[in-house]
């Protein structure tokens, strides 16, 4: 994963989405200008935002994935050296890539080795980054893009990623013109939405699990300094963000 550069992606991995804060969020996007629209003008996440907070390269090769010339089956006994029997259109559960990958043997070999790592990394470009809103699958065209971990070091991650937030938000704020809310129904990278806006909008941030000593300002990703301190229940909050939104000036906004 280091070598692919999605290593500093793995602390900020397993926090979830606030769905108030997303909803709060999602309701100001306008996806004409790819900005969200405050009381005192617009804002957005940039490339250099994703870059700092993430880890994440923004230059780089192009993440365009490709249709195999094998058939998925065979694709993924050659990279991850089994294959699911309800493997169908190319279409994967992540719960059965960390079922079957839980563990890497001792002994592995290194195709082992190599096998899990993609496995882990498929699960986390579906589970994370490009999630969709499949219910916890993830196309196996992914696989391909760490099929070689030195081409896929050469990714400009960072703006794949930030593309399909961007994609993922116009989505969201199209079907909000028909409905009060999201009902947890987003896609994209959550985190990269909240950590941004716990940087950005520091009044809306949690106590934060590292600080000082532990990790320093300019330390990447900064991400890491954002990460709260205990898991919390998140609650129906819209109302408050939106409030806190709502009144927010450039006074309370961090540039």
């Amino acid at each position: 994963l280091v070598d692919a550069g999605l290593s500093s992606v793995l602390p900020l991995a397993p926090l979830t989405g606030d769905p108030g804060l997303i909803t709060a969020l999602v309701e100001r996007w306008r996806p004409e200008t790819s900005t969200f629209h405050m009381s005192f003008g617009e804002v957005t996440i940039t490339l250099e935002d994703v870059a700092t907070l993430t880890g994440l390269a923004i230059d780089g090769d192009a993440v365009i994935v490709d249709i195999p010339d094998e058939d998925w089956s065979a694709m993924c006994l050659r990279l991850l050296g089994q294959a699911p029997t309800d493997l169908g259109g190319g279409v994967i559960r992540i719960t059965w890539l960390r079922e079957t990958f839980d563990e890497l043997p001792l002994s592995a070999s290194p195709e082992t080795t190599e096998q899990f790592a993609r496995a882990y990394a498929l699960s986390l470009m579906g589970g994370v980054l490009f999630s969709d809103r499949s219910g916890g699958s993830v196309h196996l065209q992914y696989l391909l893009l760490v099929e070689d971990w030195r081409r896929a070091g050469r990714f400009a991650w960072g703006a794949a990623v930030l593309s399909y937030l961007y994609r993922e938000m116009g989505r969201s704020a199209l079907q909000m013109t028909t409905s009060s809310s999201l009902g947890g129904d987003f896609g994209g990278w959550s985190a990269l939405l909240m950590i941004w806006t716990w940087e950005r909008f520091p009044h809306t941030s949690p106590l934060h699990a590292v600080t000082g000593a532990q990790i320093t300002q300019d330390a990447v990703p900064r991400g890491l300094r954002l990460l709260p301190a205990q898991t919390r229940q998140h609650g129906d909050q819209f109302y408050l963000y939106k409030l806190w939104f709502d009144e927010c000036t450039t006074f309370v906004v961090s540039i």
